[in-house]
């Protein structure tokens, strides 16, 4: 491609090689995804179109007058990377670059005299015209571009318009780059966290559903991002019980899986086993709502169940979750888990948490589920709701994982790919 000698000649004769150079220009500027690179292009196509023989950039960011930094030369061999290498570059104060910098207006220099003192001499030594071209952010002069020519009246003033606006243009969208890259080395650090954050809350829950006679368990967990706040667990208690909690922290993300966390760490760290589920709630809340809970607002919904196949007993406690479904096996018909209803989980450090019981026969399964599962929405934004959970449960003589997978057809026919906004725990238990 043919290339001018002065880039902003506007003679008429000019015109079409001008836009062919604009236009090549800012097709490769729009490749750019990193910021070093969009600047050395755009420094070595300018070279080109408009030849200095000096160019330097300066910055007064994070300074007081009259100090300054150069953080980028065109004669240095082993260019700084400015925005991540800022302690490689000597802060200087007060001479001509100093006052160029902080007077906030561009400035055509025909003669340069310079002190041989002045720390700009070190940069600007043999040139003899001299324009600064201020970089504003915030209205300020935060950097600025300084370009040198050894002839004197090297730069037409009637050009100067031009250079300060496309220089301000690049400046902007240089900085816009800067700061994506930083959105996204902050976001893929983020993501890193809680990638770990989700790495640790899945090791604590249950690795397998738990082989007890007498029952069938099925499980599904699903987080809606990388943790979350939904919590089961499983307790092989003495006399061939076992014990059931699912439980949902208030919230989403890293806070709900601390809270989750903190619910399962006080749980674990209790020397009795959980054989009633009043109590346990009970223990639970109290140490959440006075330790952990209360200052933040935060709370956990819980249901507990001990299943006990020799005696076809299942118990219950229930602070404010969701009521679980109970499908009879003799006839299918269904009934709600939900006498034994009294306010989360650290909400109130005195609240006491009541049983109820059920008979538990052969064939009979409960189905336990937090509300990531019934608060789900379609595109038509129409609620899943209970009574859907309650139309899957047909065949009381599926197998628990049977169960849990039709239930789970039909969550994912009704959603039809439209993203969760919350976690899903759904457990399937059957008395065998």
């Amino acid at each position: 491609m043919p290339v001018t000698s002065d880039f902003f000649d506007t003679e008429s004769r000019n015109a079409r090689t001008r836009l062919a150079v604009s236009v090549e220009l800012m097709r490769e500027l729009s490749r750019s995804s990193d910021p070093q690179e969009m600047y050395q292009l755009f420094a070595r196509r300018m070279d080109e179109l408009f030849p200095v023989t000096r160019r330097l950039s300066i910055s007064r960011r994070g300074l007081r007058p009259p100090e300054y930094r150069v953080t980028r030369f065109n004669l240095w061999k082993d260019p700084v990377n400015p925005w991540k290498e800022s302690h490689r570059l000597p802060v200087y104060s007060g001479g001509l670059l100093a006052e160029l910098l902080y007077a906030d207006e561009p400035r055509v220099i025909d003669h340069l005299k310079l002190d041989p003192a002045d720390p700009a001499a070190a940069y600007l030594a043999g040139q003899r015209s001299l324009l600064i071209i201020p970089q504003f952010e915030h209205g300020a002069a935060v950097n600025a571009l300084v370009l040198g020519r050894e002839e004197p009246g090297g730069f037409p003033r009637d050009r100067v318009p031009d250079l300060v606006m496309l220089s301000n243009l690049f400046a902007r969208a240089l900085q816009t780059l800067v700061l994506s890259e930083a959105v996204r080395e902050a976001y893929d650090a983020v993501d890193f966290e809680l990638r770990t954050v989700a790495d640790i809350q899945k090791a604590l829950l249950p690795t397998g559903t738990p082989a007890v006679p007498g029952l069938d368990v099925a499980v599904h967990y699903q987080t809606a991002k990388r943790a979350g706040g939904d919590y089961y667990d499983f307790f092989p208690l003495p006399g061939g019980q076992l014990g059931v909690l699912v439980a949902d922290a208030s919230g989403h993300g890293t806070p709900a899986a601390v809270l989750m966390a903190m619910t399962h760490s006080i749980i674990h760290s209790r020397a009795e086993p959980p054989y009633h589920p009043g109590e346990l709630l009970t223990y639970l809340n109290a140490h959440l709502a006075r330790r952990y809970t209360r200052p933040t607002g935060n709370f956990v919904t819980a249901f507990y169940a001990v299943f006990d196949p020799v005696k076809g007993l299942l118990t219950y406690a229930s602070a404010g979750h969701t009521p679980p479904r109970l499908v009879k096996g003799d006839d299918g018909t269904r009934a709600v888990l939900n006498r034994a209803q009294r306010l989360p989980l650290g909400i109130k450090p005195d609240e006491v948490y009541p049983e109820q019981s059920v008979p538990l026969q052969p064939g009979d399964q409960v189905v336990l589920f937090t509300d990531g599962m019934i608060e789900a929405v379609n595109a038509a934004d129409d609620v899943f709701g209970t009574t859907r959970i309650d139309e899957a449960l047909t065949d009381p003589s599926l197998s628990a994982d049977a169960l849990l997978r039709s239930i789970l057809d039909t969550w994912s026919a009704f959603t039809a790919g439209v993203p969760s906004a919350d976690d899903r725990t759904l457990v399937v238990v059957k008395r065998v």
